[in-house]
Order: structure tokens, then sequence, then C-alpha cells
């Protein structure tokens, strides 16, 4: 039996022009070039301006009434003479010397070859969503260093979802599975399993080399195999068989899978100390400057008889997606800028001497520029920022907090950098270990548990105490 029933929902919907406001917002600057030049090739309604029009932008630039007046720039006023040449209004004078950079080879990127696989096991929406986030956050060898959770708390914010932590588990062991094997993973143990998983290796052997990965792991890297092969009931001809597997297993598997292109950052952002303040300059000098191209507007003059109504259609599709396009520049360009601000003066300290980092979340910097959060992700994500102490992530300047006994919130990278000093201080004939580093932290007010101290330990690439001591 059929019934009707009316249902009132409220939700947000976004227009196509405010989706791809998002996506260019979100794009590093080198992607940006590229959308930039494709969009010209798509659309005939952009044009490029030329550097004579660069140089007398330079010499008189727009008023703000125009630059503020740009979203109701409309089809009519297209077709006014005066305003037929409209360009997006970050114009950048024309380089003096030409830089040559030699040719990269094509190569297809590892993360999308592994994207291609994934979509094949009939994956739906979330999870290629999913896949999508966690390859973009792999590093050069391959692993996945930050955490899940956090992936999907973007992804969800960033489009609305509520993807469970728990999906994301899910994907993740699949994407490990692919070619190369052992891709994402988070930690050596989790590699090395997935390796296992996916190789055709005797199932028998395969279960000796799980124990030994989960249970003996410290004891295998210190190559005690006798104290491992009594303990799992086994002989040392079966033991040598099980390390030797191990040991033919790749523990980077992204390792020379990244070109040149993928492994150079270009910073999107420059900071610079002048004086008792920073100048900060958005990295866009290699964008094009976009202008509309008054070449179509003939076609769509009122009193043109000659141009069919399809023609008149779609020029006005094009100008509309034209204006959309160069407004959503401008707006990407001022949002980065008041968001780079905003990290400058949060984080001020550092950025006089490179040392002291304080805690920073979304949340504090979504007040401070009155944007969401969701658009605090984008724009942080696979951004970079150069400054006098090096290039650095903006991801880098986000970090929580930890409670000192005065009350005060310190930074996990101040503790981290805190774990590594002391062990480089330390008697290196009798090393600390991770209980006595976590003691000696508590001392000092700051209380954190010993399993803590050992992954800033592993984080810092500082081996245990006892590979650590000289004799």
């Amino acid at each position: 039996m059929l019934n009707l029933q009316q249902q009132l929902k409220l939700g947000l919907k976004l227009t196509p022009q405010q989706i791809q406001y998002l996506k260019l917002l979100q794009l590093p600057t080198l992607a940006l070039e590229q959308r930039v030049k494709l969009e010209l090739e798509l659309n005939p309604m952009l044009e490029q301006a030329d550097d004579m029009e660069l140089l007398s932008d330079l010499e008189e630039p727009p008023s703000t009434d125009e630059t503020n007046a740009e979203d109701n720039y409309s089809l009519e006023d297209y077709l006014n003479d005066d305003l037929a040449g409209h360009k997006a209004p970050e114009a950048h004078a024309p380089q003096d010397e030409e830089s040559y950079e030699p040719p990269i080879a094509s190569t297809i990127p590892i993360t999308e070859r592994l994207l291609a696989q994934f979509r094949l096991s009939n994956a739906d929406e979330e999870d290629q969503l999913l896949a999508e986030e966690i390859l973009g956050n792999v590093d050069t060898d391959g692993y996945l260093r930050r955490n899940l959770q956090l992936v999907v708390d973007d992804l969800n914010l960033t489009y609305g979802l509520s993807i469970p932590t728990a999906k994301a588990e899910q994907v993740l062991q699949k994407i490990q599975l692919l070619d190369p094997p052992g891709i994402a993973s988070r930690t050596l143990q989790e590699c090395l399993r997935a390796q296992l998983k996916s190789g055709p290796h005797p199932q028998a052997m395969k279960e000796l080399a799980y124990h030994v990965l989960d249970d003996w792991f410290e004891e295998f890297k210190l190559k005690r195999y006798d104290l491992i092969a009594k303990k799992l009931h086994v002989s040392v001809e079966t033991m040598k068989k099980v390390v030797s597997l191990i040991q033919h297993l790749n523990p980077k598997p992204g390792e020379g899978e990244f070109s040149q292109e993928e492994n150079y950052v270009t910073p999107d952002f420059i900071v610079e100390k002048d004086g008792n303040d920073f100048l900060i300059t958005l990295n866009d000098r290699n964008i094009p400057t976009l202008r509309i191209n008054n070449a179509y507007r003939d076609i769509v003059m009122p009193k043109k008889k000659g141009a069919s109504a399809e023609a008149k259609d779609f020029v006005k599709k094009k100008f509309e997606s034209a204006k959309w396009f160069i407004s959503s520049i401008h707006q990407r360009r001022e949002t980065l800028l008041r968001i780079m601000r905003a990290i400058v003066e949060a984080q001020r300290q550092w950025f006089e001497d490179g040392e002291v980092l304080r805690p920073l979340i979304y949340r504090e910097i979504s007040d401070v520029v009155g944007a969401d959060i969701s658009t605090i992700s984008r724009v942080v994500k696979h951004k970079f920022v150069q400054t006098e102490f090096g290039v650095f992530s903006l991801r880098y300047f986000f970090t929580s907090a930890i409670k000192s006994d005065s009350g005060e919130d310190i930074s996990n990278l101040m503790v981290k950098q805190h774990v590594r000093d002391i062990i480089e201080a330390e008697d290196n004939h009798k090393p600390l270990n991770d209980d006595s580093i976590a003691e000696m932290l508590q001392k000092e007010g700051v209380h954190i548990a010993r399993r803590t101290v050992a992954k800033y330990r592993e984080q810092l690439n500082i081996p245990i105490a006892r590979m650590r001591k000289k004799y």
C-alpha cells in the first residue's frame, strides 16, 4: 500500500560556485597554477592579460570600489566598452629574467596508481573519499604519519559527512594490500604484516612471522633469534627461515616511488621580518592574471542579429563561469592571507626566535578570522610557508597541549624537543630508559606516560636505551 508523507528537513546545499571556490582554496600553489592554465584552455571567455596591461595596472591600480563591486559585475557591464577587459585584481609585474627549469619526465604518481587499483574494488563514494584523503597524507617513505582520527575529522568537516573511524580503518587495510603492499602503514610492524598477508608465502611461515612482529619485535631488532626460537618452540633452522622472510620485506614501500616533482616543495607563503612586524606575501607570482575576453562581445550584443540563440546562450554561460572563476581566485587570495596573518600572530614568538611553539588548534584561528573550521582545514592542508628558519608545513604550527603543574599549556612539540635534549645530555655509558625520562619530566611538572615518551623517541628516530649504550 502506498502512502504519501510530508517531511521537513533542514540541510545545507552548496552551489556550484561555492564548490569551485572550496576546491580552489584547498589547492597549493603549483596545483593552482595548473588549474588556472586548464581553465584558460576550457573557457574561451577567459584570457591572460599581457605584460603591458600588467605594467599599466601597477602604475594605476584599480579603485577599491571597482574591486569590491566584482561580484556584481554582470553581462550588461561586459557589453560596456569600459569594462570589457575586466581582470582579476592580483596582477604582478612580469619577470625581467627568464628562469629555466629542466623538464621532468612524465610519470603517473604513485597515489594515482593506488587510487586506480582501489576503485577496482567496487568501493562506494565515501570509501573513495577516504582513500584519497589517506593517500594524500602519506609521506615519501610510504607511511601514514598523521592520526587516522584527524584524517576522518578533516573529511567529515570538509564534506559535512559523519564517517565513523571504523570504516576508515577498513579502507586503510584495503589500501595496505594494494601494490606496493604496506603503503599507508602507521608503524613498521603494520607495514611488514601487510606485506606478509599479500605475499605468496606458506601459511605456517606467515603465522610464525606474525608472532615475531607482534610479540617479539624488540628482541628481533636486537637479533636475539635463539631466544625467540625458544619462546616459539621452533628449531633454529626454522627460525632462520622466518628471519630471512622478514628481512626480505620492504620497510619503506614508498621509497623510490616519488618523482622529483612530487618531492619538490614550493612555499605558498613567504613570511619576512620587517622591523617589529612581519611581512606576509602570497607566493602567486607564477599564477597567470586573468581577464574577460572581449572578442565575444559582439555575439551577445542586443542589436546583433547574426548570432544564433545557441551561440548567445553558450557565451552567457561561459561568461558567468569566467566571472565566478576570477572571483574565486580573488576570494581565495584574501582568505589565505587572513588565515596566514592569524597564524603568525598566534605563533608570533616562534616567528621571532624559531624555538617556542605554543599549543594551537583550528578552532582558535577559526574564531579570529571568522571562518568555519573546515575552511581552516582546507587552507592548512598541503600548504607550506617559507620563513627565515626554513620551509614548514602549515600543520606544523598546530599542536595539541600538555598541562604542566603550573597550569600552563605546553606544546607537545616542545615536550618532544625536551625529550631529545635529555637524551643528548645523558651519560652514554648509562643511557636513560623511557621510564627514567618520564620521571624527569614529571619532576619538572610535565606529566606524560612512559609510552608517550617511547612514542616521541621513536618519532625522533632515537633508539632504545640498550642500543644507545657505549661500552
